[in-house]
């Protein structure tokens, strides 16, 4: 070996060190981004079923979703959505809606997308039907508003209003203006 083999040989060294050195901290920053661009924010349910107690920690009602999924503000955003009040709570509401989203530090539902709520009591024979598209629901005190157009259906008569606000644990309703109705006898 001559002194010019020894000198291709100790720069090839050098450069595949260099290259290993060099790759290597490299490879640590594209890992990092390459870790951080694929966290998801939160956590998401399929066919979610959450549950709500009252004061004394009985069951209260009960929210069923196709989809629950955790928002970057920690609201929760469900789709697909059904809140049932529980038998001992006596509220004979059911409310249906394309979407709901729970915000955190208050207990608002508010439910949006062919809103419908749904009473079998109250009217012999007759389901009374609330329509509209936003409404805001508080789960714990039976409160049900909203400042949209809404339909009342009790059975062959129906009643159109802007803003209404419900107590559904006592079936009080006030619509709050342009109201308009069709009764037939």
């Amino acid at each position: 070996m001559n002194a010019r083999d020894g000198t291709v040989i100790v720069l090839l060294t050098l450069t595949a060190l260099g290259s290993w050195y060099l790759a290597r901290n490299g490879n640590d920053d594209s890992a990092e981004v390459t870790r951080t661009e694929y966290d998801h924010p939160g956590y998401y349910l399929k066919s979610a079923r959450i549950l709500g107690t009252g004061p004394d920690g009985s069951p209260l009602y009960e929210i069923e979703a196709a989809r629950a999924e955790q928002g970057r503000d920690e609201s929760i955003l469900f789709s697909e959505v059904r809140v049932r009040y529980s038998p001992e709570s006596d509220v004979p509401w059911r409310v249906d809606a394309d979407t709901a989203t729970l915000y955190p530090d208050t207990p608002l539902v508010l439910l949006e997308g062919h809103v419908r709520a749904v009473s079998a009591e109250g009217f012999p024979g007759n389901d009374t039907e609330i329509r509209t598209n936003v409404l805001a629901l508080n789960p714990q005190t039976y409160i049900a508003e909203t400042d949209e157009r809404v339909q009342i259906r009790i059975g062959a008569r129906s009643l159109t209003a802007t803003g209404m606000l419900a107590s559904l644990n006592d079936n009080r309703l006030e619509l709050k203006s342009n109201v308009s109705g069709k009764f037939v006898p």
